[in-house]
C-alpha cells in the first residue's frame, strides 16, 4: 500500500506537506535496522514524497525500551495541543493483525493495567520464537481516532481473523478486539485466503 501511495495518481493528488505520521508501534532497534517499522515506511513511501521533517514523529527506537517510551509519549503530548487528551486524535489508523491476534505490540496475554491509563506502552514480547522490546501505542489512542482500517492478508491469519470478528469476545486472548473505537469507524480490508474461515 505504501508504495501505491508514492507513485501517481496518490503522489501529486494528496496534500503530504500537511500530512503528520505517527507510528502505532517500533521495535527497539536504530532507525536504519532491518527490522525496524520507521525504516520500511521510510523506503516504501517517505523517501518519495515531499513532507517536513517535522510532520515525522518516530519513535526512538534507539533508546532504551522505558526512554524510548516515555519519549513517545512527550511528542504525543507535544501534538495534542489544543485537546484535552495527552496524544492527538488521529484521523486514519492502518493497523494489521498477526496469526495469533495481536495488533501493533498489543499481545495476547493479561492486559497490563498501564494500558487502561496511558497512551504508549513498553511491551516485551516473544514472537515467531524471537524476544522484541516494542513501544506500542494503546487501545485508549487507536480508540479516539476517526477512522481505523485493518489490512489481513494470508491463510496463516484466517484462523486469528474469524475469531477476533465472529469468535466470543476474549480481548486477552484475541488483542485486535481491544480496538473499539468510541466515535469512529473500523473497517476490514482481508484477502481471500484471510477470510476463508469467515461465513457469510
Amino acid at each position: 500500500m505504501y508504495r501505491l501511495l508514492a507513485q501517481p495518481p496518490y503522489l501529486t493528488r494528496l496534500p503530504w506537506s500537511q500530512v503528520h505520521f505517527f507510528w502505532g508501534d517500533e521495535r527497539c532497534v536504530p532507525p536504519d535496522h532491518p527490522d525496524s517499522n520507521y525504516r520500511q515506511a521510510q523506503l516504501a513511501l517517505l523517501n518519495h514524497i515531499v513532507v517536513p521533517l517535522a510532520n515525522i514523529h518516530r519513535i526512538r527506537g534507539e533508546l532504551e525500551l522505558a526512554a524510548a517510551a516515555q519519549d513517545y509519549a512527550e511528542q504525543l503530548e507535544a501534538a495534542s495541543a489544543g485537546s484535552e487528551l495527552n496524544w492527538p486524535r488521529f484521523d486514519l489508523v492502518l493497523l494489521g493483525l498477526g496469526a495469533d491476534g495481536h495488533t501493533a505490540s498489543l499481545f495476547p496475554g493479561p492486559i497490563a493495567p498501564v494500558e487502561t491509563h496511558s497512551p504508549v506502552i513498553a511491551v516485551t514480547a516473544h514472537y515467531e520464537s524471537r524476544p522484541a522490546h516494542r513501544v506500542s501505542l494503546t487501545p485508549l489512542v487507536f480508540n479516539m481516532a476517526h477512522d481505523i482500517i485493518f489490512l489481513v492478508a494470508g491463510a496463516n491469519k484466517s484462523e486469528a481473523l474469524a475469531a477476533t470478528l465472529t469468535g466470543p469476545r476474549d480481548p486477552e486472548r484475541w488483542p485486535a478486539q481491544r480496538i473499539e473505537p468510541m466515535h469512529g469507524s473500523v473497517i476490514w480490508l482481508v484477502d481471500q485466503p484471510a477470510a476463508i474461515h469467515l461465513k457469510g
